[in-house]
């Protein structure tokens, strides 16, 4: 079987066992409903540019922890096992990773709507803060997919996805946080040009990361 057609069985296989529990998806969005309200009422529809995109990547930050700590930390050996039996590590590491991609994108855009309706606030440049989104909802996915298969094969898994995630996602939440700030202040796109180069290179290195050291976590 082809690297692409394993990819392609094994994100299937994420996105129907996902549809057919739901319980995941929808504890997402009602996080992130009630998150947007709550901050909403909270501030009366005054909250300033600064602290709403500040805000935003908080939301985030706490939407990808939750939504990609199971990626690897919720299985079973016996599951993990099933896996390699089926498939190269490399495709499992792939499809786990475009699975997450894809949930954070989505994830991501919900929340910037729902945000915007709930607290309105101009934005200079709007599709510049959704390609930062876009950007964003990647590098999370990117890398707390590579701390998720690293703390499951550990036995305090929660305390080690906490501590690994840390140093990495803290530089890539200020980059997106200072991107959308120029965003929102309608400030010429160059002038954000460092901050996507820096989210562009983030993503590509914790990719290949990702795919040198998780052969060896598999054979673990």
């Amino acid at each position: 079987m082809s690297f692409v057609t394993e990819v392609g069985a094994l994100l299937k296989k994420e996105i129907l066992l996902e549809w057919k529990q739901k319980y995941a998806i929808n504890g997402l969005l009602l996080y992130v409903a009630s998150m947007v309200f709550v901050i909403a009422l909270a501030f009366r529809q005054e909250i300033s540019p600064v602290a709403w995109n500040v805000v935003f990547w908080i939301i985030m930050l706490f939407v990808a922890i939750n939504a990609i700590a199971k990626s690897f930390m919720g299985e079973s050996e016996g599951q993990s096992l099933y896996l390699y039996t089926l498939a190269g590590p490399h495709a499992v590491l792939a499809s786990k990773m475009l699975y997450n991609a894809l949930l954070m994108v989505i994830t991501g855009f919900i929340t910037l709507f729902a945000f915007v309706f709930f607290s309105p606030v101009h934005m200079g440049d709007p599709w510049m803060y959704c390609g930062v989104v876009l950007l964003g909802g990647l590098g999370f996915a990117a890398n707390l997919t590579l701390v998720s298969a690293i703390a499951s094969r550990a036995q305090n898994k929660a305390t080690l996805l906490a501590v690994l995630s840390f140093p990495l996602t803290i530089p890539m939440l200020l980059t997106a946080i200072s991107a959308g700030k120029n965003a929102i202040d309608g400030l010429d796109r160059s002038f954000s040009l460092d901050e996507l180069l820096f989210l562009g290179v983030f993503i590509v290195i914790i990719a290949m990361v990702s795919f040198i050291l998780f052969p060896f976590l598999w054979r673990e």
